[in-house]
């Protein structure tokens, strides 16, 4: 029997890509910054990978890592998440070596360039916050971004400090709350799996912190259709291709466009359907194929990360319960703010899923809070 085709993973965290290539019976071959337990027992092969807020992710570090990763497999292909935003470049070094299973790096730097996004925006007729690369004199009413920047952490309402790597653009600061559209494309289309509503959790300095998202966002028909409507104008316009997320701020029936991250995102597990397998849809789309329909995803289901409330010097064994995933492994470092975990949960309705991740998460702290006692 043949060995199941292996596809190469790289992302911040690379737990669920490695999750829904097992589900779509590739083997996954994973790069990552975390290296947790979950990610450990999915990935054929892992590599851990430094992290750092200022620096991301290294190219020098990362291409022998995935030579490594490699070595003992023919991959189909590479796939990457979070964390190549700001990286077109080592995008297209990537694609000198493996194929690349997603946008192009071409692709990329045009959704991220704050300029050339926002004529794309205003070309195809769908609103989007005034944005402009010369910090303002006053500051009030306007966020200060990092181009390329992602989960929300480098989004700041005020420039107190060097803003790191990349450049820093300003958006106006509009209100409304947050949408995302889970977004499959084949490079000349592009159909919306789903809509789920986002919230932060906002930390010190960081007030835009991505917290967690649940589906289905509930939307009035009209709305959900406008922002269909919007998707595919911007999709008609340039080669979209796997799966994509848009953020939106809504307010009554009117939207503005944040940002497309053009990568697989943060809400991958809670539109993962019951049969089949999303990274699957992903590598089919990049050989052409839609599916007709988006997969039917009955009830309701949230997810949200859980951040350290506390250093820890070394996380003690956790009982951990199975609607948590991303478990800290045993005898590793933490520190105040950083992830800890995820947690998830599935109810009749989207409030009911999304309470419930707010009391899973409780409970996780206090079941640290009790371990280390």
């Amino acid at each position: 029997m043949p060995e199941p085709a292996a596809v190469l993973i790289a992302a911040v965290s690379g737990r669920a890509l490695a999750a829904s290539a097992r589900r779509a019976g590739f083997v996954p071959l994973v790069a990552d910054c975390f290296g947790d337990d979950d990610t450990l027992a999915l990935a054929r092969a892992h590599v851990r990978l430094r992290w750092g807020a200022g620096r991301g992710i290294d190219p020098e570090e990362l291409l022998p890592a995935l030579e490594r990763l490699a070595a003992q497999h023919r991959p189909l292909g590479f796939v990457y998440g979070t964390g190549f935003e700001d990286r077109p470049k080592l995008l297209g070094r990537i694609a000198g070596r493996w194929r690349l299973l997603g946008n192009a790096p071409e692709t990329i730097a045009r959704l991220k360039h704050p300029g050339s996004f926002a004529a794309l925006c205003r070309d195809c007729g769908v609103a989007h916050p005034h944005t402009r690369i010369d910090r303002p004199a006053d500051m009030a009413g306007w966020l200060a971004k990092r181009a390329g920047g992602a989960g929300g952490t480098h989004v700041r309402s005020r420039i107190d400090r060097e803003a790191g790597r990349g450049t820093t653009y300003y958006q106006r600061r509009v209100s409304g709350s947050p949408v995302s559209a889970l977004v499959l494309g084949n490079g000349r289309a592009a159909i919306v799996l789903g809509f789920s509503a986002q919230w932060a959790s906002p930390a010190e300095g960081r007030p835009f912190r991505y917290g967690g998202a649940v589906r289905p966002a509930m939307l009035p028909a009209e709305l959900s259709a406008a922002l269909t409507g919007a998707v595919e104008r911007l999709a008609s316009a340039l080669p979209l291709i796997g799966l994509n997320s848009f953020d939106f701020l809504v307010e009554d029936n009117a939207f503005r466009l944040l940002e497309i991250n053009p990568r697989p995102g943060a809400t991958l597990d809670i539109f993962e359907p019951s049969a089949g397998s999303l990274l699957g849809l992903h590598v089919a789309s990049c050989e052409g194929a839609l599916p007709e329909q988006a997969p039917n995803l009955p009830g309701a289901a949230a997810a949200c990360i859980v951040y350290a409330d506390r250093d820890v010097g070394s996380v003690p064994v956790m009982d951990w319960p199975a609607w948590a995933a991303d478990r800290q492994s045993a005898a590793s470092s933490v520190r105040t703010g950083d992830p800890f975990c995820t947690v998830f949960g599935r109810a009749p309705t989207a409030a009911e899923a999304r309470q419930l991740v707010k009391q899973r998460a409780a409970a996780i702290l206090a079941m640290l809070d009790a371990r280390l006692k």
